[in-house]
């Protein structure tokens, strides 16, 4: 399949495994890039050292394009900024601050940007920075999200930018993938439907939970934090932790020290319990363990044939 995201990052299919912390490492990303889409390492909450260890222990597992996430607001990240330069990964993709001082200093490296972005007004401001393409997420998504939906911001941002617009946002199969592509988006971002990948490492308690689960079980924490909402799959840790957002006496920073720490919980050491197990909505299709191969192929398969049944309409008219 042709896209102009395809065409950017020189990948098959236009699919972007996102990042996501305590996950998405090595083998993950290589086997989503050797499926041909393509995977980005996560770098939340990572050194420099291990990030130039991933990126190079990817470029031994494939020689096909991947990329990196940097978050911003990390306090190392001129660091791990550094660091990426000189590792030179196809393409980074930045969040949780601004990247707009960034764009030219990795473009300038020979690394393509595409920033995380949640409105229209910041798609303008990046596009008109020069960044490569940028990412639309929706608050259906696992983690950290924002206030709009994913079809909202397709219906608010599509039709108003020019560079590739990736979607994210609980698309989970190649369903989700068609509708993007049709409302003119040029490939999207999945992370929760790589959780249940066979490559990756997030503890097989979080896998369980999550194919246990249905579309009502999950639950934002910290919407009365100023900071955004973090989805989550429901547990003992949100249900404390939403009761403490009301009680009336419970302070922000009580309420951040629960949170710390939580979400490597449940990834790395599987307490699923008292940890965050960090998911989208789009639950009912997560229901199995699989190789990242067999994903991409489910999900293209699933997008060219919801293509060619859209056509029927035409034909009736």
């Amino acid at each position: 399949m042709r896209t102009a995201l395809t065409q950017l990052l020189n990948i098959e299919y236009p699919i972007i495994q996102g990042a996501m912390a305590w996950i998405s490492e090595s083998k993950l990303v290589s086997a989503v890039a050797n499926a041909g889409a393509t995977g980005v390492i996560a770098l939340g909450g990572r050194d420099a050292e291990w990030t130039r260890n991933e990126i190079r222990a990817c470029k031994a597992l494939t020689d096909k394009p991947f990329g990196v996430n940097l978050m911003l607001m990390a306090s190392n990240k001129d660091e791990l900024v550094s660091v990426i330069i000189e590792e030179q990964p196809a393409f980074v993709t930045l969040g949780a601050g601004n990247p707009v001082p960034y764009i030219k200093i990795f473009q300038d490296a020979g690394i393509k940007v595409i920033p995380v972005v949640p409105s229209l007004k910041l798609a303008k401001r990046i596009e008109d920075a020069g960044a490569d393409a940028i990412i639309i997420e929706g608050m259906e998504a696992g983690g950290h999200i924002g206030s709009q939906t994913t079809m909202s911001l397709m219906e608010n941002i599509l039709p108003e930018i020019k560079i590739p617009v990736v979607v994210a946002g609980s698309i989970v199969d190649g369903r989700g993938l068609a509708a993007a592509l049709l409302m003119g988006a040029q490939g999207v971002q999945m992370g929760s439907r790589f959780l249940l990948a066979e490559e990756c490492t997030a503890h097989i308690n979080m896998k369980e939970a999550i194919i246990k689960a249905t579309d009502t079980d999950s639950v934002v924490t910290g919407l009365l934090s100023g900071h955004g909402g973090v989805r989550s799959l429901r547990s003992e840790f949100t249900d404390r932790y939403i009761a403490a957002e009301t009680d009336g006496i419970t302070t922000a920073e009580e309420r951040s020290k629960m949170s710390q720490g939580t979400n490597k919980l449940a990834a790395v050491d599987g307490d699923v319990v008292n940890g965050a197990v960090q998911v989208g909505q789009g639950l009912n299709r997560l229901n199995e363990i699989e190789p990242a191969r067999f994903i991409v192929q489910s999900v293209m398969n699933e997008a060219i044939m919801s293509i060619r049944k859209a056509q029927r309409f035409i034909d009736i008219i």
